[in-house]
């Protein structure tokens, strides 16, 4: 148990510090990377039927993407930020009725499309 709260609150540091050093660019792969991994457990809670464990892992995979990922976004500067708010949007939502009927097709869903828009962030070099 000792050595649990350690490897704990290490990796709590090491996230910290990932996150105060990294570029605008790096945060968003942080953010997607954080949101696969919530996906993944909601995913496993479901299928162990461990409804607390489902409702924060979708709990926090909500706050990603609203808190992070859609406040991240410029709207104004053209289309492309209009479409990632529409997608998004219904991924949350997606997500919200995923926590209500335990959809695993749809949780995939969601989980493919944030692989695929991810994957996207993560091919772009960090300095363009």
């Amino acid at each position: 148990m000792q050595i649990r709260r350690g490897a704990q609150a290490y990796a709590r540091v090491g996230l910290e510090t990932a996150v105060m050093s990294a570029s605008p660019h790096q945060l968003i792969v942080l953010l997607f990377d954080g949101l696969d991994k919530a996906i993944l457990q909601a995913r496993w809670a479901i299928e162990q039927g461990d409804i607390a464990m489902k409702g924060a892992m979708l709990s926090k995979a909500i706050a990603i993407i609203d808190e992070g990922l859609r406040a991240a976004l410029d709207v104004e500067k053209g289309v492309i930020g209009e479409d990632l708010e529409r997608l998004y949007a219904y991924m949350s939502h997606s997500l919200v009725k995923v926590n209500a009927s335990n959809d695993l097709d749809l949780l995939g869903h969601v989980e493919q499309l944030a692989g695929d828009i991810g994957g996207a962030w993560r091919a772009i070099a960090p300095g363009a």
